[in-house]
């Protein structure tokens, strides 16, 4: 059993739903992503997303853009995503997902990826712009590497059974069309699908987009099994790089508060 499953079952024994923020890897830099990861878990966070940084990501909102921005003037690439996954498990067993769009991990090598993400203790892959039915290549070269499939309002009842039946570690409800970004009030449309979806699988299910307060964390937590929080954690970022580089801890401690609001159960 992989450290998703495992964290999820854990979860589910103590009557809870998992908690995962999104951090853009190398953002502001890879060091302070190490600590951000590291504070994540000391806050409350279940499983972490690490963002691979892109130039033109069309699944992410203005925020999220400017973070792999950010991110991509500091050069960071898979490579150093790899080694910095290999040094936080040395300090921590946390489940580690890597989102990233496709022509990135196809431009590596997908085997060479896969192999590279297995060694350093990557637990799943999140990859938006690869349909269901083209990653049977990715596939085939992992082992232990889960591949969690994406599904929206909008997916046909078909697509959602397939989806059922290939993601593992868990399904990605998107919660509105659209990209990536805090917003005001949560549609729980996204609730039908998680309906529909449990007719046909056991497999956990995580609730991303739009979501970005502690009510909104609650709301998606009364009827999914987890909720993904990103733009607002990446904003908090963006306004406090100001902090940097005199005052760390400071700026790790405010990202950290917001983290716990989020989860719920800070165990800073």
């Amino acid at each position: 059993m992989g450290r998703i499953d495992s964290a999820f079952k854990r979860l589910k024994s103590e009557g809870q739903q998992a908690f995962i923020p999104f951090l853009m890897a190398g953002d502001p830099n890879l060091e302070m992503t190490k600590e951000l990861v590291l504070e994540a878990q000391r806050r409350g966070a279940d499983i972490i997303e690490l963002g691979i940084p892109y130039s033109t990501p069309l699944a992410d909102g203005p925020t999220i853009q400017r973070a792999a921005k950010r991110s991509l003037k500091n050069k960071t690439n898979l490579t150093a995503i790899f080694s910095l996954v290999e040094e936080l498990r040395e300090e921590t067993q946390i489940p580690i997902l890597l989102m990233g769009y496709y022509n990135l991990i196809f431009s590596y090598g997908l085997e060479n990826f896969v192999k590279e993400a297995e060694r350093v203790g990557v637990d799943g892959v999140i990859i938006p712009d690869l349909p269901l039915g083209e990653d049977q290549e990715l596939r085939a070269y992992s082992n232990n590497l889960d591949i969690v499939l994406l599904v929206a309002t909008n997916t046909t009842d078909r697509r959602l059974k397939a989806a059922a039946q290939n993601s593992s570690g868990f399904i990605y409800a998107v919660s509105t069309p659209g990209v990536t970004g805090a917003r005001e009030d949560l549609s729980l449309e996204i609730k039908k699908v998680i309906d529909k979806l449990r007719e046909y699988t056991g497999t956990p299910i995580a609730v991303g987009f739009g979501i970005s307060k502690p009510e909104h964390v609650k709301d998606v937590h009364s009827f999914a099994d987890g909720a993904i929080v990103g733009s607002a954690i990446i904003k908090k970022i963006e306004e406090n790089l100001a902090l940097l580089p005199d005052s760390e801890e400071e700026f790790i401690a405010k990202v950290g508060e917001l983290i716990g609001e989020l989860s719920g159960r800070d165990k800073g």
